[in-house]
């Protein structure tokens, strides 16, 4: 399948699909992005994700880099390529400047939107996954929020990528689990973290993890299919002895834990309930407009 992508305006095959060398978003990671999933055609909760990348940019100091239209880049971009059930990643740069470290004041923005197929949700769809994912937890820790903001989504995935090289030789591991600085559990290199204990879900507060739209929609859920939840501070062991465990992203959705660090965990009856809450909030948003 020959894919489109939406660069600077105009749609392009992706083969040429291309960015500057000199673009700050190449150079530096200087660069805000978003993962979306369109569902039936919708992106869905579009304005939560439109939120955190105007956060994000605000946070780069470029506040103004947002097109206007970049939902309409998104749809164009999807119904050029004929998908309605898709990955939908927007990323905007500080765009081409001299190769100096301290950025210049006026911005001219790179805009990318690039799509790919996935197969569809809600209560009738399919998870993008095989299986429980195996996990393990990794000495990267999560660089802390004074140093670097935590919420900020850029393109400098580094701490990422360090913790997903930590899983090298431990076998087909899914996904890393990385602590704060003080050894509590933050997140994973692309996830967030959940767990169940005693019928609690239990979650890493805010501070040192990047608050993921799938995180605040699960515990959304939570509150309105009545299943107690708190978020604090907790250890590799609180999660390891849990009695359900899953990680969220947009596009894993909710995916149970079947192993951390060679401890059985899986899922359950608290995770069952969420993933039916989250399926009936992605048809209610998506399928049933």
């Amino acid at each position: 399948m020959t894919l489109l992508y939406h660069v600077d305006g105009a749609l392009v095959d992706r083969a040429d699909a291309t960015v500057h060398v000199d673009d700050r978003g190449f150079r530096y990671g200087d660069a805000a992005f978003e993962t979306c999933r369109a569902y039936g055609g919708e992106v869905f909760l579009w304005d939560r994700h439109l939120d955190r990348l105007e956060a994000t940019c605000a946070v780069l100091g470029m506040a103004e880099a947002i097109p206007g239209d970049l939902r309409a880049r998104v749809d164009e971009t999807l119904e050029a390529n004929g998908l309605s059930e898709a990955y939908v990643r927007v990323s905007v740069t500080r765009g081409i400047q001299p190769g100096t470290l301290t950025p210049a004041e006026d911005v001219d923005p790179t805009v990318v939107v690039y799509v790919k197929p996935l197969p569809s949700g809600g209560t009738d769809g399919d998870p993008v996954w095989d299986g429980p994912a195996t996990v393990q937890s990794v000495e990267t820790r999560r660089i802390p929020d004074d140093a670097l903001p935590a919420g900020a989504k850029t393109h400098n995935y580094l701490n990422g990528i360090l913790a997903r090289l930590g899983l090298h030789g431990s076998g087909a591991a899914d996904e890393s689990l990385m602590c704060d600085t003080d050894g509590y559990v933050a997140e994973g290199a692309t996830s967030n973290v959940f767990f169940v204990d005693r019928g609690t879900l239990k979650t890493p507060e805010r501070g040192t993890i990047l608050p993921g739209i799938t995180r605040g929609a699960v515990l959304e859920a939570a509150e309105r299919i009545g299943v107690p939840a708190e978020v604090g501070r907790y250890t590799i062991d609180d999660v390891r002895g849990s009695t359900e465990a899953f990680l969220t992203n947009t596009t894993w959705e909710i995916r149970p834990i079947g192993r951390l660090d060679g401890a059985a965990i899986g899922g359950g009856p608290v995770t069952d309930r969420l993933r039916e809450a989250y399926d009936e909030l992605v048809d209610r948003r998506c399928y049933e407009t």
